[in-house]
């Protein structure tokens, strides 16, 4: 045969398959299975540790003073936008600083633009019941504005609150985010066309102007809100009435330390530290455990990250949450900035 042989095109091509021998197959959906199970078996265990390590509470991070000491005082951090899953470890934290016998004290450390009015009002809440027990003393960072204010009310009548020189507070309001999109829904030729049950089911929508029969619905929603947002910062400062906060403070303006102190807002000028040696002063306390809450970490938070274990969210749940009316006390027109 030369070397230069080549096959006639023109000749029929024959193709002939040869099905899987049936050993190859079973051994396949043997490996394909084994692997279904061993990938059960590892989701059973993540769940099963992750669900032990939040039973057992969180870890304390000794900050200052006497480590062995009998007494503690217990600082909890409330940072960034307050909303799930944060609530609830905030939540836990401090149901766990009220039940803690060697806790006689804790100092709320907020660093916080605020967030959604449930969540504000959940944590208050269990603030609350806190401040009914032992002494909270509130340390405001960066900043402790509109929900931030807001939980910070939680340390009641004999709380005190301090503020860093350069804080940012205030913003005592409601907001509800809305953006209308009908400009570019005209351009581009969409129109909204929603089937619903009642004309205020598609409410808010960015594709269709609000009438004023819509907006009066949510001028009462917001209203609710704000009303009692203004009652518990009166209810929270001795030296303010409602009308005061009403009319004086609850403009959504945002005020530095020094005009906190002039409005009654807030008690003294103090950086944390100073906050915990004030405390430690008024519980009379020679020797004290000053410690943070740190919540331990899961067998998911360690093997996925974080912030991945933290938020099981997917990006299209996310995008569908967006589309839903959230009333907050904010201190941003647009929070997703």
């Amino acid at each position: 045969m030369s070397a230069g042989y080549q096959r006639d095109s023109s000749q029929p091509q024959v193709i002939v398959q040869v099905p899987p021998q049936p050993g190859v197959l079973r051994s396949w959906l043997t490996r394909m299975m084994f692997s279904f199970l061993l990938l059960s078996l590892f989701l059973n265990f993540a769940l099963i540790s992750s669900e032990a390590d939040l039973e057992s509470g969180p870890l304390k991070e000794h900050v200052s003073g006497d480590e062995l000491a009998e007494s503690s005082i217990a600082v909890i951090e409330i940072s960034g936008t307050i909303m799930p899953p944060f609530t609830e470890r905030i939540i836990d934290l401090v149901e766990t600083a009220r039940d803690d016998d060697d806790v006689k004290g804790v100092v709320l450390s907020i660093d916080s633009p605020g967030g959604l009015v449930a969540d504000s009002h959940q944590i208050y809440h269990r603030l609350k019941q806190l401040s009914a027990k032992k002494p909270v003393y509130v340390s405001m960072k960066r900043m402790a504005a509109s929900g931030g204010v807001y939980v910070a009310m939680g340390a009641g009548e004999n709380g005190k609150i301090f503020a860093e020189p350069t804080t940012w507070t205030g913003s005592i309001g409601v907001i509800i985010p809305r953006y209308d999109l009908t400009g570019v829904a005209e351009k581009f030729g969409v129109q909204s066309d929603s089937l619903t049950t009642g004309p205020f089911k598609d409410s808010l929508n960015p594709f269709k102007p609000i009438g004023q029969e819509e907006k009066a619905v949510w001028d009462a929603i917001m209203d609710d809100a704000f009303t009692r947002f203004v009652g518990i910062v009166a209810e929270g400062r001795k030296n303010l009435d409602v009308e005061t906060v009403r009319t004086k403070l609850a403009t959504g303006q945002i005020f530095t330390a020094n005009q906190a102190v002039e409005n009654g807002l807030v008690d003294e000028i103090a950086f944390e530290e100073q906050v915990i040696e004030i405390l430690q002063a008024d519980l009379g306390l020679s020797s004290v455990n000053v410690f943070k809450y740190k919540r331990q970490p899961t067998f998911l938070d360690v093997l996925m990250g974080t912030a991945t274990a933290s938020d099981p969210e997917t990006l299209w749940q996310k995008t569908l949450e967006a589309t839903v009316p959230k009333a907050m006390y904010y201190c941003s027109w647009l929070p997703a900035l």
